[in-house]
């Protein structure tokens, strides 16, 4: 009867000690998972605002302004526009 009593005791404490680590466990779980959540907002904030940066970067107006100060690149108006067609084409290629 003794041996049994002490075997019971030891199931009930080794269980108590499982549930134990089972709790802790499970709270660091749930810390980490939170944590990874509240940098998946973060990144999610940084995107929208990198999406809205790219956005404000590629106004036609600032490309614009851009190609005509460090590129030195003008408008295209029909007195500088050359046209070639496939006669001119071919000759060109053949005075190369």
């Amino acid at each position: 009867m003794l041996r049994l009593n002490l075997v019971l005791l030891l199931a009930v404490l080794l269980s108590a000690v499982a549930l134990v680590q089972v709790r802790y466990d499970s709270r660091r779980l749930y810390v980490e998972i939170e944590k990874a959540q509240a940098e998946a907002r973060k990144l999610e904030v940084d995107h929208e605002k990198l999406q809205a940066a790219k956005r404000a970067q590629a106004t036609p107006l600032r490309v614009e302004k851009l190609a005509k100060e460090q590129l030195q690149m003008r408008q295209a108006s029909p007195a500088i526009t050359q046209y070639v067609g496939q006669g001119a084409a071919a000759r060109a290629e053949a005075a190369r």
